[in-house]
């Protein structure tokens, strides 16, 4: 199994998983063309993608993801909640609704949701797995809850939201509202919560982690990535960062 990150922050994200011939995107907050360019950079034709998997309808998240399913025939699989915050997207487009609760399998992988606290009508996140791997992906979540930990523990490799930097947000240029929602319960991850969180699971399995959803004006990789390594105990380098412009490049599982 392997993944790759298409583009990842408030502008657009898209994650890119394979196992096997199998291909799904977590997310497509790009339209149709920028999707088909971040795409070949990664090797890959819009045929060889199976399905996109909705994490929330926000729309860095959902923004590209009913015209790419139409335009390309990916399936397109959300909760009932987020599909009923959609309503503004193509109401043509078949979508498959899924369970927060219940795993399914598409090709090779098998799929877990789990529930996140997030200002969405009803926002998952994945836990993906190959039967000998398992990626664990957590964005977009105001604060940690022991489902999450849970369903993250023992992961092999981890995407995890580093939204913003508390000092930063607090003395940024936002308006105050903005602040309040940005560092609220059903807000994001700070640095410090994604190393609390990072530091109540079962990391002795880990191989990968990657500081994801960095806000541009309220977080630097630098500070995400101390945050994560100090719980690690490793080199800051060895932390990924997903950006906004490119992603991340392939990695092995």
């Amino acid at each position: 199994m392997r993944f790759a990150s298409l583009g990842s922050g408030s502008r657009g994200n898209a994650l890119l998983v394979e196992s096997g011939r199998t291909r799904v995107l977590i997310d497509a907050g790009f339209g149709p063309r920028e999707i088909s360019r971040r795409l070949a950079r990664l090797g890959v034709p819009e045929s060889g993608v199976d399905a996109i998997l909705v994490t929330h309808e926000h729309s860095d998240h959902v923004g590209g993801a009913f015209a790419c399913s139409g335009r390309f025939g990916w399936k397109l699989l959300m909760t009932a909640g987020t599909r009923a915050g959609c309503r503004g997207y193509a109401a043509d487009i078949e979508t498959a609704l899924i369970d927060s609760h219940a795993s399914f399998e598409i090709g090779d992988l098998a799929i877990q949701p789990f529930p996140v606290p997030h200002d969405a009508r009803e926002p998952v996140q994945f836990i993906l797995t190959d039967g000998d791997s398992r990626l664990g992906v957590l964005t977009d979540a105001g604060h940690v809850t022991p489902h999450m930990v849970a369903m993250l523990d023992c992961s092999d490799a981890l995407v995890l939201e580093c939204n913003h930097d508390s000092s930063m947000l607090a003395n940024g240029n936002y308006p105050f509202p903005l602040k309040q929602r940005i560092a609220g319960p059903l807000g994001h991850l700070d640095n410090a919560a994604a190393a609390s969180l990072l530091a109540r699971i079962d990391g002795s399995r880990l191989r990968h982690v990657i500081a994801a959803h960095l806000s541009e004006q309220n977080n630097t990789p630098t500070r995400a990535r101390a945050a994560l390594c100090g719980v690690l105990n490793c080199d800051a380098d060895w932390i990924g960062v997903a950006s906004q412009a490119t992603g991340f490049d392939w990695r092995e599982i």
